[in-house]
This record gives structure tokens, sequence and C-alpha cells, in this order.
């Protein structure tokens, strides 16, 4: 159980704002605001060099707190400034050449399928959709078909940033390691909102962020490779941290993952990060998912009640985002009106998701993302507002 007067004590926001947007941007419980703060008082007194010194045992923390999150090794992480830049270190980096073949899904990442296509582009590779089943995720079932001899990568999306749906990642990892296929998992919205088991789910490469569920600082993220990936993976670039050089004609990787690191990076949001993760720890991943998914799921039935709203979550499973319309009234001037009264959403527009969005006929759809910081009295003030809500 999750003592929920003690982590919203912890987050002060609480006090002054409805947060449904965990999706976007989490509220950073007090004890990171405060480590990364702390570094930053170092640093502006004493130097940032001689801050980070300081700062060793965490930065070092850093990998054995997310290798006990993802059920890892500390060598098979790595610290990398966003999600998507963690995604393409590992993407850009595998041995695909001209005729290979790509299996992804319709919930794809805006931003990783626009790297699929100029891959695709400049090295001749071939993309191939999975179908969706009859509920909206992967149809599993589908993939040995679409299965050949130059199939060299799935790599899929396990939660979308446009929807509520879990695809079945361990289900994709069994049939990629049938086949011998590698997998990279998308997990930028999984990991802090679910518990992970890298090792369940059978990925050879996983990439997310801080900022949203963990509830990390911004300009954080991360990159989990099998250590058996680790040598099949070359960086598409180094620097004097990832590589050492050895004389004129040579140079050595780092061990591990950390040759998918950059030497400069923000050093007070990876303490940050570190100390977010262990917060998340401390409180329990399965704790964490229960309540999660338990509050969506009051929300998108309460929604479900109102006059002219539509949800629109898709999947066997769901997840703490939801997304939904209101007749009559744009996503975008909903998100307007509901931040002017004190509550925060997004919106994901067609624009990100082509492929799902796009081949549905939705412009756009409101996105409230709930975490376990939420409450059901803030569920009954959102659903309430979006009631009396008109154009």
């Amino acid at each position: 159980m999750i003592d929920i007067e003690a982590v919203r004590a912890d987050t002060p926001a609480c006090e002054k704002v409805l947060h449904f947007n965990s999706a976007g941007a989490s509220l950073m419980p007090k004890p990171v605001y405060d480590a990364v703060c702390h570094h930053l008082r170092i640093e502006n007194s004493v130097g940032g060099y001689e801050a980070e010194r300081r700062a060793k045992d965490d930065l070092e923390a850093f990998y054995s707190e997310f290798a006990g999150l993802l059920n890892a090794s500390p060598d098979e992480i790595a610290y990398v400034e966003n999600a998507t830049r963690a995604w393409d270190m590992a993407f850009y980096g595998l041995p695909l050449s001209e005729g290979d073949r790509i299996l992804t899904h319709g919930s794809e990442y805006a931003s990783n399928y626009l790297a699929l296509l100029q891959q695709a582009r400049r090295r001749k590779l071939h993309i191939d959709l999975i179908p969706s089943d009859a509920s909206g995720q992967i149809d599993v079932n589908a993939m040995p078909a679409l299965i050949t001899d130059r199939t060299k990568l799935i790599a899929i999306t396990h939660v979308p940033t446009q929807g509520g749906l879990i695809n079945p990642a361990a289900e994709v990892g069994k049939i990629a390691r049938k086949y011998g296929v590698t997998y990279l998992l998308d997990a930028c919205q999984s990991v802090g909102q679910l518990d992970i088991d890298v090792e369940k789910i059978g990925c050879d490469i996983l990439s997310g962020t801080g900022r949203k569920f963990l509830r990390g600082p911004r300009g954080t993220g991360f990159l989990y490779v099998r250590r058996g990936m680790i040598e099949k993976v070359d960086p598409p670039f180094v620097d004097l941290h990832s590589a050492t050089w050895l004389d004129e004609k040579s140079y050595q990787l780092a061990p591990g993952a950390k040759r998918y690191e950059n030497w400069e990076s923000y050093v007070a949001g990876r303490v940050g990060l570190m100390v977010a993760v262990r917060y998340a720890r401390n409180l329990g991943l399965p704790a964490i998912e229960q309540r999660t998914r338990q509050l969506a799921d009051s929300l998108r039935h309460e929604l479900g009640n109102v006059r002219g709203v539509t949800v629109h979550d898709l999947g066997k499973e769901k997840c703490g985002i939801v997304t939904f319309t209101k007749e009559g009234v744009s996503p975008g001037n909903m998100a307007e009106r509901l931040v002017s009264q004190g509550m925060n959403i997004s919106v994901s527009a067609a624009t990100s998701a082509q492929l799902d969005l796009g081949r549905r006929g939705l412009d756009a759809v409101a996105r409230a993302s709930v975490h376990y910081f939420n409450t059901d009295t803030e569920i009954e003030r959102f659903v309430e507002a979006i009631r009396v809500i008109v154009e």
C-alpha cells in the first residue's frame, strides 16, 4: 500500500494544481527536487567539475538503482540526455544493410517512426507493419508470417504516447527470441508506472526518460542494452568518454553500456534521476502500477458517463493514460480551459500518430494521465469540469 498523504506531502504542487499530465512531465517529489538543487548549489559554490567529483557515489548509484528497477546489470545501463536520443543511440548503431526489414506497429512513437523512415531511405530498408488485433494492440499471432530471413529488427513502443494501450511486450519478446530477431522496446511511457522486468520482457534494448512516470528532472533519460548485444550495437558517434584514444590509428570503446554516453551531461539531473528511481523503488513498482491503473480505470468509467464524451483508449490492458474527446469542443480548447482552472492535461495530435489517430479519423485527442499521487477526489473534480465545458 502507498501512503497517499505522505507522497502528496512530498509533492507540494498537489496543493495548487490538479496534475493529470504525468505522461508529459510529472511532478517531482521533494527529495528529487532537493537533490537537484543541492547539486546546483555545490556547482555554484565550488565549480562544476569539483561538484561532480563530490557526487561520485550518487552518480555510480545511478547504474545500480536502474539495474534494480529493470532487473538488469549495472553495466547494461547508460545515462542519455533524453529518451529519443537513447533510442537513436541504439537504433542508428545497429548493423542494418540494404534489403533488411524492420517490424513495427501502428502505435509507434512519431520520432521513432521518422527515424525508421529516414534510415529506410538512406539504407534502402523495408518497414513492415504488424497488424492490430481486435482490441487494438499488437497482434502477436500475426507476427511469424511477417518474419523473413531479412527481418533484422522488431521495434515497438510499449505504451503509446497517444493512448492507454499496453502492448504485449513479453509476448513480442518470445517471438523475437524464437526467430533470433533483435528487439528494441521504447518504454518511455511505461517505466515508472508499470513494473518492468527486462528478463521477463525479453528485449535486447530498452529506452526511456526521466521526466514522465519516474518523476525525475527534464533533460534526463536512460538506455538499457543487454550484455550480449553491446558488442553488436556500434555507437553512432563517440567521444573521449565513450572511447579511449589509443594511438594515431586506433581507439577502444568503453566497457559496457557506458560507450553510449557522452562526456558532457546534466550532472544535477543525473543525480536527481537516480533519486527518483530510488524513490519509486522504495514505494514499490507493483504498488505504483496497481494504484495508477485503478485511478485510470475509474477516470475512464466516469468520463464514459459524461454526455458527449468518448473515451478512445485501445488494448486488452490499459495504463494510466486516458484519452478522450467531447463533442463540440476541440481538445486544444479543452486543455486551455482546464489549465485556467488549475488542471493540467495534454493533447495528442494525429500529426504525431499518423498510423494510429490518423487511421482512426481523429485529428486530436485530449490526454489525461494520472499517477499514484492523484486521488479519487481529483477525478471527481476533473470529470465535473469536463461535464460543464462547452465551446
